[in-house]
């Protein structure tokens, strides 16, 4: 019998208080339940993480946990902590194309957290397969 490794618990990459933050702005901000803001803040930080762990692979979200990512950067003084922390001290900055990408990224950003560790929402991130990424990760620290 094999033993299955325990995924990465993207609440650990924030501190209870600065998680209970997050997800009371995006109930500010965002028509959702508690729920599902735990679901999207969940997937976003594992983006991040992912993106800042492997800053040379093409990745990008939907337009739901974009809602998350979005959340955590406009807390500008919360993400420039994350960024220390995370990032090797660099702050990873955010530059959105004007169009999303139509290339299957976000299926492909889906895999690429799965092998980093972390349980995926299927349902999230295959809400817009469709309607892919508007992360532009080719200028120069961005996701």
């Amino acid at each position: 019998m094999g033993t299955t490794a325990e995924a990465r618990d993207p609440r650990s990459f924030l501190d209870p208080e600065v998680w209970e933050r997050e997800i009371t702005l995006m109930l500010r901000d965002h028509v959702m339940v508690r729920d599902m803001a735990e679901r999207i803040m969940g997937q976003a930080v594992a983006y991040l993480i992912t993106a800042m762990e492997h800053p040379n692979t093409d990745m990008g979200v939907g337009k739901v946990v974009d809602i998350g990512v979005h959340t955590l950067i406009l807390d500008t003084k919360t993400y420039f902590a994350f960024c220390e922390k995370y990032n090797g001290g660099k702050y990873k900055h955010h530059e959105p194309n004007l169009v999303r990408r139509r290339d299957g990224t976000v299926f492909r950003t889906a895999s690429v957290l799965r092998d980093n560790g972390f349980a995926v929402d299927e349902e999230l991130w295959s809400m817009d397969s469709a309607d892919c990424s508007p992360c532009d990760q080719k200028a120069p620290d961005s996701h």
